[in-house]
């Protein structure tokens, strides 16, 4: 896939060198050798205040202060570049990206942090908000909440695209308010965010950059903390964009220490034009590819049960786990589940089963705690089995007589099941988004006679599989009271 923009040659020597790209003969040569280059920082001096206060797509308040929290919201501020490659896109993600046009920018970063100094773990999440409801959606924060705030790390939620700026279309579901999905900040509260200007979604990735490089300068938004280590993170449509910004524009910058890359497709989030959105669904059109190989920045990549069949298809690009890369497909999860329900219209979904209640925000907390020991230390994370496949083309998911999948990280709520957690949807799929919410069908009463003796012999099990799949590395000891809570012996007939 070419991407179709003005040559390099359009943008002069000046502002190249602004940019503080390495260039040969004119152009990066996209290699990841360069060290952290200097260039553009996002101004964020201006504390956004009044109106109804800071908004964020999220299920309930994050109670902060309760946890030792503050938040505070800023305008990110600058003149972004795009970017285009003046070759083919390959499927091994090694391309050559170089700048483009430029464009001012106004957008706004949600920065929650420890009230205390001695707190902070030095590590800092980095989310690209995710657009695909038509607000912006903070889903890595809501999976991973507890982990951040136990070890102290910084969260910062960036408005990096333009729908949840100017609003625009709603491609999944939406918020449970009605008259909010697609309406954009400006519109939604515009006491507080009149002022914010998005260029387009072809700015996103050096916005994105140009906030990194403001946070690592730990200024008055980060509470005047400087961070060790930045993690980029991003879900569905934003895992996409992570895909692009590592293969072509982190070999540029080393803006980021770490990836987060949860529930990718088999795609990329393209690069578009002035003042144009980077669809979701354009993401599934263009070519599989993996993340580059030559990368120096560690990479968690975790997948959900469908993720990696049915319109996602990550099964495309499955590649080897290595020095600077670990894939965990999650068995018995999926894309969307209760847990993010949330995002969806506000109005309980009728699949014909009750949504997937699997355990994917555990093992994502162990994800981000694993990627930052890597950080650390230099310890990788645990290697996983991959989700079983048969044979045919196209393949499927194997499973077990309870229709349970095979393979994969497996957790006490699957291999000690009450219920089937599953990708696959329920019976009767009455909106498109119960392909992306999976299914929990109860085991009958008859059939959890079979598999257990007594509640008794049922909890022993499952508490031998927590303690099993932490000490595997894919849950966490901190989270283990809160998995055994999962459990339900009172389904187990005496």
């Amino acid at each position: 896939m070419k991407l179709q923009h003005s040559s390099c040659q359009s943008i002069t020597l000046a502002c190249l060198m602004m940019w503080g790209l390495v260039l040969s003969s004119g152009c990066s040569n996209g290699s990841d050798d360069a060290p952290f280059s200097q260039g553009p920082t996002a101004d964020f001096s201006e504390e956004l205040t009044g109106g109804d206060g800071p908004f964020i797509g999220a299920p309930a308040p994050a109670n902060l202060q309760e946890l030792g929290y503050v938040e505070a919201e800023y305008t990110a501020v600058g003149t972004a570049v795009s970017y285009r490659s003046p070759n083919d896109l390959t499927g091994d993600g090694h391309w050559a990206f170089e700048p483009d046009g430029s464009a001012e920018y106004r957008t706004r970063i949600l920065v929650r942090r420890p009230q205390n100094q001695s707190d902070f773990s030095g590590t800092v999440i980095v989310e690209w908000l995710n657009v695909s409801g038509g607000l912006d959606a903070n889903v890595e924060w809501v999976n991973l909440e507890e982990e951040i705030t136990r070890m102290g790390h910084i969260w910062v939620g960036v408005s990096a695209q333009l729908i949840g700026v100017e609003g625009g279309p709603v491609l999944s579901g939406g918020a449970g308010k009605p008259g909010v999905a697609g309406t954009g900040l400006k519109k939604l509260d515009p006491a507080r965010y009149a002022s914010l200007s998005h260029p387009g979604d072809g700015y996103s990735f050096d916005i994105f950059t140009q906030v990194a490089r403001g946070l690592r300068e730990g200024g008055s938004a980060m509470g005047h903390m400087r961070p060790q280590h930045l993690i980029a993170a991003g879900e569905s449509q934003s895992a996409f964009a992570m895909v692009t910004y590592y293969n072509g524009v982190q070999p540029l910058t080393q803006a980021f220490d770490g990836f987060l890359v949860h529930s990718r497709g088999a795609g990329s989030l393209p690069m578009v034009g002035p003042g144009l959105y980077a669809f979701f669904t354009d993401s599934l059109i263009t070519i599989p590819v993996i993340l580059r190989t030559d990368g120096k920045a560690p990479v968690m990549n975790i997948q959900a049960e469908n993720d990696t069949t049915g319109f996602l298809n990550s099964m495309l690009v499955r590649q080897p786990d290595s020095d600077t890369f670990r894939l965990w497909e999650i068995a018995g999860t999926s894309h969307g589940d209760s847990r993010l329900s949330v995002f969806g219209s506000g109005v309980p979904v009728n699949c014909g089963l009750p949504i997937n209640d699997g355990p994917q925000h555990f093992v994502a907390k162990a994800a981000l705690h694993s990627l930052d020991a890597w950080l650390r230390t230099g310890v990788a994370p645990s290697t996983a089995q991959r989700l079983d496949m048969t044979p045919s083309n196209p393949p499927s998911l194997l499973r077990n007589v309870d229709g349970i999948v095979l393979g994969g990280v497996r957790t006490p709520q699957l291999d000690v099941p009450v219920d089937v957690l599953s990708g696959v949807p329920g019976p009767t799929p009455t909106k498109a988004a119960c392909f992306t919410l999976g299914s929990t069908a109860p085991l009958s009463e008859e059939r959890l006679a079979e598999l257990y003796a007594s509640p008794e012999d049922y909890m022993q099990r499952y508490a031998a599989s927590t303690d099993a799949v932490i000490q595997a590395g894919f849950m966490l000891e901190a989270d283990r009271e809160a998995i055994i809570a999962d459990s339900d012996p009172s389904r187990i007939p005496n």
